[in-house]
């Protein structure tokens, strides 16, 4: 992807998260930007320059109120909220804001059936155990959700034949079956209040504790991100600690990339035509 195009992607994904920050702002719901997004608002007041994604999270109350605001509030003529609710073969256990009129299809998944505008990932946050015990044996009920999930893209991109033919059995339970399991798990974790949450079908070990404080999703600060105000974990420091380690130091060049997609479409910024590129990986 060349320099050009990446900063346009970057920018119709700001459309998006202001476009977020709006019907939170008005329907009084709680969110905050996270990971690369939070990264790049301390290290470079925006974009970490070579990323290709940004990301929002709200606890799992803030989220379900969210997509239900999302019905009557969201401009459906740019935007849409996809999930796995609203979309047809859409596997993963939270949503995405999804830009009209563009595609990006990440490499490995160009047979999936669904609609793959430019978008950001909007994540709901649940509780875990306190017990490390316990939230061990609920790290394992994740893993294993989350391979199910992705075993539809497993099947034709796992790194071997065996992790391949297992993905594909995988793949053959159905999806209802898959998020009736998924439900469960979000209710039970939800039962008591916690001093962790996750995301539960993301990869979290973080040395094993296996969440994050649920203060830094719900002490929140404004942080300045492109020119514009978004909540943050007030303690940015101690989240983007426990998260990258040392933060400020810049990852080495060959790690400085973005997702690959096999192919691309833009909103042409003069005409809104829709500029295509093909067979190209954002680097």
């Amino acid at each position: 992807m060349t320099p050009e195009d990446l900063r346009q992607l970057q920018l119709i994904q700001l459309e998006m998260l202001l476009e977020v920050d709006r019907i939170c702002k008005k329907r009084s719901i709680q969110y905050c930007v996270i990971a690369g997004t939070t990264l790049g608002a301390v290290r470079h007041r925006g974009y970490i320059p070579w990323d290709d994604d940004a990301d929002v999270a709200m606890l799992r109350s803030e989220y379900e109120r969210f997509c239900q605001a999302c019905e009557e509030e969201l401009d459906h003529s740019r935007f849409y909220l996809q999930t796995h609710s609203n979309t047809a073969g859409y596997r993963w256990g939270y949503g995405k804001i999804r830009r009209v009129g563009t595609e990006f299809v990440r490499k490995g998944q160009e047979h999936m059936t669904y609609p793959t505008g430019i978008f950001i990932d909007i994540f709901p946050l649940d509780n875990v155990p306190d017990h490390l015990f316990i939230r061990r044996i609920h790290n394992i009920a994740c893993t294993i959700i989350r391979k199910m999930q992705w075993s539809a893209v497993g099947a034709k991109s796992g790194s071997n034949v065996f992790m391949r033919g297992l993905y594909r059995c995988l793949s053959m339970i159905p999806k209802n079956v898959i998020f009736s399991l998924y439900n469960s798990l979000v209710y039970l974790s939800n039962k008591k209040a916690t001093q962790l949450v996750r995301i539960l079908t993301f990869p979290t070990p973080n040395n094993g504790v296996y969440g994050y404080y649920k203060r830094w999703y719900t002490e929140l600060a404004n942080i300045e991100f492109e020119g514009h105000l978004f909540p943050a974990a007030k303690d940015y420091d101690g989240y983007l600690t426990f998260k990258f380690g040392n933060y400020h130091e810049l990852p080495p060049i060959e790690q400085r990339q973005g997702h690959a997609a096999t192919r691309y479409q833009l909103l042409d910024p003069d005409n809104d035509a829709i500029k295509e590129q093909t067979g190209r990986s954002p680097k």
